[in-house]
């Protein structure tokens, strides 16, 4: 399948990416770096602004992209015109050129507002409404065929391949096992306009996204 990942420089984005070539995927990746991230025949790359507008970006898409991928984000910089604003108009665009698979990378709770009282949330309060409406839009005004993917915490350690689905708690991730998730829900029947919470925990990551 050919994909495209928005953010392939990311922590999670260059996980993900990883993953992806070794399933055999031909990936698209963007990054505003100018050196080219992977070397693989399957990897390609462009400059995506995702503060241009709709049309501009989607002109950027090409015609055989299967899928897409949003791992982006603005480091908490430009949250409305990125993480927002530029989200909506990647599915707008994806809808118009006819890409249907769309997966996004969100974040533990980011719709449910009754948890927003915590702490650590309440820190990140802009960005849990930026990708509130992002998610919600998704989900209620694209039209896309979405997963939503909503890791906790994310954690510089060794993956474990194994995670738990919807616990109460936000719980926290290794990046590897986040990248892994990712990878399986692209074409499991099972992940199809599914959002989830996800987790470390002691479920397989395809068995876990099995009984989604």
């Amino acid at each position: 399948m050919k994909v495209l990942v928005i953010g392939a420089s990311g922590r999670v984005g260059s996980n993900l990416v990883e993953q992806l070539l070794a399933d055999n995927h031909q990936v698209v990746g963007t990054t505003r770096q100018d050196k080219v991230l992977f070397d693989s025949d399957n990897y390609s790359q462009l400059e995506l602004d995702l503060t241009a507008d709709k049309d501009t970006i989607q002109s950027q898409m090409a015609d055989d992209i299967e899928a897409i991928y949003f791992v982006a984000g603005s480091g908490g910089k430009s949250i409305l015109e990125v993480d927002l604003h530029g989200a909506v108009k990647t599915m707008q665009a994806a809808k118009d050129k006819g890409i249907n698979r769309y997966i996004m990378l969100s974040t533990v709770f980011s719709m449910d507002t009754s948890k927003w009282d915590s702490p650590a949330i309440a820190e990140l309060k802009e960005y849990y409404i930026g990708k509130h409406y992002a998610d919600n839009w998704l989900v209620n005004d694209s039209g896309l065929d979405y997963t939503i993917v909503q890791p906790g915490a994310l954690k510089e350690r060794p993956g474990t391949g194994k995670i738990s689905i919807n616990d109460d708690e936000a719980g926290d991730n290794a990046i590897e096992d986040v990248a892994a998730t990712l990878a399986a829900v692209l074409t499991a029947n099972s992940a199809s306009e599914k959002v989830f919470q996800m987790q470390n925990g002691d479920t397989a990551i395809n068995d876990a996204i099995a009984k989604l």
